[in-house]
């Protein structure tokens, strides 16, 4: 894979390409005193909230203490230009948002949003998910990161991924693999013939590659929108499908009955997300996986100290107790 293939699927390269058959939207480039603020470990603290931390006066506390004794606090950071960058953005949006830089979107985080939901509403929503979000933070250390406010939020269902080479739809797969919906199954043959025409009619040849992964969406009506697009390899998550059978031609010799179409039979493939860790603490992942070999091996030696701890108190009131 070539760095110009990664670089072309950035959002800002490709929005402007196909504009017309992609969800309305507006970038934004982030001031590196916002891109410090959200690397920043401390706790999330947003000017014009209703919780902001303000530095009190002593004696505002307690009025015998000399009132020029400052008790310090956090203070909620400000951003006053690009605030006013993104409240125009939202409000052009139609009121509600979601969020997304150039390359990921902060799926790991909704959990920690009131509604559970990536719709934003305001900046402090969009600084919530993206400080709590493992995804923001590894785009955020690559080169020139960009938000990319969406219209609307999209139901599960309707997202598939499209995997193009040579300029030619080989495969389909069902994006949220993880769940089984029946609209799919009932549907397959009109699913497959509106991306298969949204292809031919839209995205075939107008891409600056010829070997890419698109996503799309297709809403109740059968209209089919671009959602993102992704580098075609093993960077980019091959979902019901391998990287080795994307590449190696078997598919491509199967054109002639139009793209592979994969997805979700019945619940019985119901898997869990693969966003569900996030809501854990990283150690107790670390030592499900067995990942960090440092924490297993503290994790047993803790348990093996609990057990050797626990066998003296036993011993010591087995000596205590009276004769029979």
């Amino acid at each position: 894979m070539k760095k110009e293939q990664v670089v072309n699927c950035q959002f800002s390269v490709w929005y402007p390409i196909f504009k017309k058959h992609t969800i309305k939207s507006l970038i934004l480039p982030l001031p590196q005193n916002v891109i410090d603020y959200l690397l920043d470990d401390g706790t999330l603290v947003v000017a014009g909230s209703d919780h902001d931390t303000q530095t009190h006066s002593n004696s505002d506390l307690n009025g015998d203490l000399n009132a020029e004794e400052d008790i310090q606090v956090n203070l909620a950071p400000e951003f006053p230009e690009f605030s006013s960058h993104v409240l125009e953005a939202i409000n052009a949006l139609g009121g509600s948002v979601f969020p997304k830089l150039n390359w990921s979107a902060p799926r790991d985080a909704n959990w920690i949003a009131l509604n559970s939901s990536l719709q934003c509403h305001s900046l402090s929503d969009i600084f919530l998910l993206f400080k709590s979000s493992d995804f923001i933070t590894h785009d955020l250390t690559q080169p020139t990161p960009q938000t990319r406010p969406v219209s609307s939020l999209l139901i599960p269902g309707g997202e598939f991924r499209c995997f193009v080479k040579e300029n030619k739809l080989i495969a389909v797969s069902q994006r949220d693999y993880t769940q089984y919906y029946q609209h799919i199954l009932k549907q397959e043959e009109q699913i497959c013939q509106a991306v298969e025409a949204f292809f031919s009619q839209h995205i075939q040849y107008n891409f600056l590659d010829e070997d890419f992964v698109f996503d799309v969406y297709r809403d109740s009506q059968g209209r089919v929108w671009l959602i993102d697009l992704n580098p075609f390899g093993e960077v980019t998550d091959s979902l019901l499908f391998s990287w080795e059978e994307l590449t190696s031609g078997d598919l491509t010799q199967q054109q002639q009955e139009g793209p592979a179409f994969r997805y979700a039979t019945s619940e019985v493939t119901v898997q869990p997300s693969p966003c569900l860790s996030y809501r854990i603490p990283r150690d107790f992942v670390d030592l499900s996986t067995g990942e960090d070999a440092y924490k297993l091996i503290d994790f047993l030696k803790l348990k093996k100290s609990q057990q050797e701890d626990s066998e003296e108190e036993e011993e010591e009131r087995g000596g205590d107790a009276p004769p029979q």
